[in-house]
């Protein structure tokens, strides 16, 4: 077995001590904002599952960097808005980590504590995904 120069969770500690982190409540205050996005970066089947915070963008982990870098063949043009991005996944871990990878690429990201977890547990706003007819 590979022994790990870092584990997951000291790459999120060390995330999180070079991004903006948003608590739920402060979130939950900056809802409707237009100055602001909300981008879920988590699995469209947790999206489904469980909802999401209305008004926020889906952003599937695994393509954010594509879609934030204006060179990318994947580029999305609500990246290139003067806007706050702030990033959040199921608990925090995943957002951390992708927030501090857009700040490296020199994008502008904040990330919320404890994901959409937090956001329900805080009362935040939840939407439905429509059934399918």
């Amino acid at each position: 077995m590979t022994k790990l120069k870092k584990s997951s969770a000291q790459m999120v500690a060390e995330a999180r001590e070079k991004i903006e982190e948003l608590t739920p409540a402060e979130l939950i205050a900056m809802h409707g904002n237009e100055d602001l996005v909300i981008v879920d970066i988590r699995d469209i089947r947790e999206r489904q599952k469980l909802g999401f915070i209305p008004g926020s963008l889906h952003a599937p982990r695994g393509m954010l960097e594509f879609w934030v870098d204006p060179e990318s063949p994947y580029y999305r043009d609500v990246f290139g808005q003067d806007k706050k991005y702030v990033l959040h996944c199921a608990a925090g871990w995943r957002s951390a980590l992708a927030a501090a990878t857009l700040c490296d690429m020199g994008f502008e990201a904040a990330h919320l504590i404890d994901g959409f977890k937090g956001w329900v547990e805080a009362e935040g706003a939840v939407e439905q995904v429509a059934p399918k007819e």
